[in-house]
């Protein structure tokens, strides 16, 4: 009986994690007229209160048609998103990797000093390095182009942390006795760190492509001009004659961040229960 109510209270609780979802999937299968209906006291000038339903009075993909039909600057933006998304986990890839390998299996002068910094950096927001960083990309001329985003993101301390978890795992017996065999660092780093560190660098570029493809702040400040704005700026205004095409556009910028989410979700429970073990 205990378990049967539990059970029903995390019911409860999953439906209403869900119901976001559901709510975009419905909006983008009504028509004009019902969203009209539901959303005029919020987007129009109608008086009252918004309603909603989960089941549309008459399902159309007319939203879809016409996102998917007539609306090159959607596609525009859709590229944008991967290619900065893109650039951005290649960055992580090839330093974080590295940088948590050099973290976790070498000792160095500084070493607790310099992974101090890198923790304090990744607990500050955007906001805190805002202006630095805009000084430095105008510097560099890197302003309005999607370097000014790809760069920063590809040194994020946060995948470094996680990273640097999983190494620290692995048994010193097992480097001691690559060592002995005669196996070089580099081989080392290939045949062993990669292999059995593989669920942190998952987890870690599953977590740096949710972030990285729902930015805003970062977009919004150092790019300019619209056409190199990613596709989670697309909606920026909402207008009551485009809702049913800007839930269709929810929808579709939803279902990658989704598809990698179920694709990592093992490897990601590995890397949260690997940033949550104290050193």
């Amino acid at each position: 009986m205990k378990q049967k109510i539990i059970l029903f209270f995390l019911g409860i609780l999953a439906a209403a994690a869900c119901y976001p979802i559901i709510f975009l999937i419905a909006g983008s299968l009504m028509g004009y007229q019902e969203l009209g209906a539901y959303l005029a006291p919020v987007l129009g000038e109608a008086k009252g209160f918004a309603g909603w339903t989960l089941f549309p009075m008459y399902p159309t993909l007319r939203g879809y048609v016409e996102l998917l039909l007539d609306s090159p600057s959607f596609f525009i933006m859709f590229w944008n998103s991967a290619a900065i998304t893109g650039g951005i986990l290649v960055g992580q890839l090839l330093t974080g990797v590295t940088a948590a390998w050099g973290f976790a299996r070498y000792q160095f002068p500084g070493k607790r000093v310099l992974f101090t910094i890198y923790i304090a950096l990744m607990m500050m927001p955007f906001q805190v390095t805002m202006l630095s960083s805009y000084l430095i990309l105008n510097k560099l001329e890197l302003l309005n182009t999607h370097w000014a985003l790809i760069l920063p993101g590809a040194f994020s301390t946060f995948s470094v942390f996680l990273m640097y978890r999983f190494f620290t795992s692995i048994p010193e017996a097992v480097i001691e006795s690559a060592r002995l065999d005669g196996a070089g660092e580099w081989q080392i780093f290939w045949h062993i760190g990669l292999p059995l560190g593989s669920g942190g660098i998952v987890s870690a570029m599953v977590l740096g492509f949710l972030e990285c493809w729902n930015l805003i702040e970062q977009p919004l400040t150092f790019l300019k001009d619209r056409s190199l704005w990613p596709l989670s700026l697309y909606l920026p205004e909402i207008s009551l004659q485009d809702a049913a095409m800007a839930f269709a556009a929810s929808v579709i910028t939803l279902a990658p961040a989704l598809f990698v989410f179920l694709a990592g979700q093992d490897y990601l429970e590995q890397g949260i229960v690997a940033a949550a073990v104290k050193e």
